[in-house]
């Protein structure tokens, strides 16, 4: 052992050298950085949940203080049911809520299954025209709702579906952007895997039920969600399809109950947060997946 590395070795009981003061700074610069990021997050959740937060005081509030000179306070006085069981006993809540289920649900499960069997064959499958077919699916994206609901009436009159589940079903059993999502998480299947199926004599069909479906949660609670809570949300269609009151849907009875010559505004939050709190609870059950997917599909 030479003289200079024993020079470089500290004797025993000697305390550490305390880090340089460029390494200090860049360590408050970090932890100040880190505490900015935390302040700011705890900012911005403050503000996007308030309304929620302030919905749920409202709901659970005694009717009369709304009205008061004071204002609702940030905590119920009292804490009430009495605006739910007005709710119940003046509407058909449950009728409301069964239509949006029932929709939501078919909505659902027809635009899962279209897009994930047209995203497999846009990614994995050659034919003539893929490439323009799949840019003009996405250039319907850029139409505006409003601007085909004339024609989408007319098909639906023509077909006799108006006034029907129906009328609201079919038109939403495909959307752009699932198709889009589709082909991006497929792309993202090794090749290896479907190459390997089909050296096995596999088809096109078995080798997505088999090797890429059991593989595609992430993309199946993305998709399920996303339409889910659109389907659960959406009004000028259903208002316009839907002829009969027993058929409408939850925010077709929020507009209905805003609508009333006396505005009854504790109990229109009730109604809001019975909305709201099915979608609340289903991304926190599936929140996993729901990240996975859009990471895997590489959208950021």
């Amino acid at each position: 052992m030479t003289s200079s590395t024993l020079t470089q070795i500290a004797p025993l009981g000697e305390p550490p050298q305390s880090p340089s003061p460029r390494r200090r700074r860049r360590r408050d610069g970090s932890a100040l950085g880190l505490g900015i990021r935390i302040a700011l997050a705890v900012v911005a959740s403050a503000v996007i949940f308030f309304p929620l937060y302030w919905m749920v005081v409202i709901a659970f509030s005694p009717r009369g203080e709304v009205f008061r000179p004071g204002g609702v306070q940030f905590w119920p006085s009292t804490f009430s049911t009495e605006n739910f069981a007005s709710l119940f006993a003046r509407f058909p809540i449950a009728e409301w809520f069964t239509n949006s289920l029932v929709i939501g649900a078919f909505v659902t499960a027809l635009t899962v299954i279209v897009n994930l069997l047209a995203g497999y064959a846009f990614a994995r499958i050659r034919f003539a025209g893929r490439g323009i077919l799949f840019i003009l699916a996405l250039a319907t994206m850029m139409i505006p709702v409003q601007a085909i609901m004339v024609a989408q009436f007319r098909l639906v009159t023509g077909l006799q579906l108006t006034g029907t589940y129906w009328s609201v079903i079919l038109p939403g059993a495909a959307a752009a952007f699932g198709l889009f999502l589709a082909r991006q998480f497929f792309l993202s299947i090794p090749e290896e895997l479907i190459e390997a199926a089909r050296m096995d004599g596999a088809g096109h069909l078995r080798t997505f039920l088999q090797i890429v479906l059991p593989l595609s949660k992430p993309l199946i609670a993305v998709l399920t969600l996303l339409t889910l809570l659109g389907s659960w949300n959406d009004f000028a269609w259903p208002l316009i399809a839907l002829k009969d009151p027993a058929l409408f849907t939850l925010p077709i009875g929020l507009l209905y109950l805003k609508g009333q010559s006396t505005p009854d505004y504790s109990a229109s939050m009730a109604l809001a947060l019975i909305s709201v709190v099915p979608m609340v609870l289903l991304f926190l059950l599936f929140q996993r997946y729901f990240v996975q997917g859009f990471a895997r599909s590489g959208i950021r």
